[in-house]
């Protein structure tokens, strides 16, 4: 959705890694009226259309797909792309309508760009399994490669979203790394109790002031269902605000 950073670089040198020389990398960048609710940040949504650009020719890029709403959905549009199971946890519990949309938006931009690969950061972990299982279900011909969450110095995951933070709250925010960490380090030295690896996870956050947790779950990364013991291939994802923000976050659990 632009306000391009770090972590979207590794996603454009990936693209570049599986096209070759002889293939195109494109970028999309369209702020996405349909994942946001009503009241939310589309309005403010940073747009920096001249950077995103010159990131954009600076790293290689050979297409800028940069549409409009209007040209994106018809006054009178009413078609709409729906999932219905993993898109019912985590993130989609307290932003009804938002994976919609995320469906929604990028089923258009497979069939308008026609990729043999799209490349999606695993910091955004829902989102992707979700785009995977729209692949899987829709048959798009498509391969999804999921990019590791790039991160700052601090641990705090690159995100468009950082920019909003206040000085003490962006001094606050790596808290969820920390957090997620020590879940991970309980989870991996025996402990099996998602309960317990939770609140060991919450009393971490608990020591910012700022933070507010949306939610904090152990789920399989498959199905992305809530577990009460852990199980191999399982998952830790935070949600929490740092005043208005909201910043997201996960690990994984071999």
């Amino acid at each position: 959705m632009g306000a391009l950073h770090r972590g979207h670089l590794e996603l454009i040198r990936m693209a570049r890694e599986v096209a070759g020389n002889e293939g195109e990398v494109a970028v999309s960048i369209f702020v996405n009226p349909l994942q946001f609710a009503p009241g939310g940040d589309f309005e403010k949504y940073p747009r920096p259309e001249t950077d995103d650009e010159e990131f954009c020719r600076a790293a290689g890029v050979d297409i800028l797909f940069r549409p409009s709403p209007s040209e994106m959905y018809a006054a009178d549009f009413s078609v709409a792309i729906e999932e219905s199971s993993l898109s019912a946890t985590l993130c989609g519990k307290s932003r009804p309508g938002h994976f919609r949309g995320v469906c929604t938006v990028v089923a258009k931009l497979f069939h308008i760009l026609a990729p043999g690969a799209a490349v999606f950061g695993e910091k955004d972990f829902q989102q992707l399994a979700i785009i995977r299982r729209m692949v899987r279900d829709l048959n798009f011909q498509i391969e999804i490669i999921g990019a590791p969450t790039v991160r700052e110095a601090d641990g705090l995951a690159c995100s468009s979203r950082n920019q909003y933070l206040s000085p003490i709250e962006r001094q606050q925010a790596p808290v969820l790394r920390a957090a997620l960490l020590e879940g991970a380090r309980l989870a991996t030295g025996g402990e099996r109790s998602a309960p317990s690896i939770i609140e060991a996870a919450r009393k971490v956050i608990g020591t910012s002031a700022l933070a507010r947790i949306d939610y904090l779950e152990l789920v399989n990364a498959e199905t992305l269902q809530p577990l009460e013991i852990v199980q191999p291939n399982s998952l830790i994802a935070v949600a929490a605000f740092f005043g208005q923000t909201r910043l997201i976050d996960n690990i994984r659990i071999p």
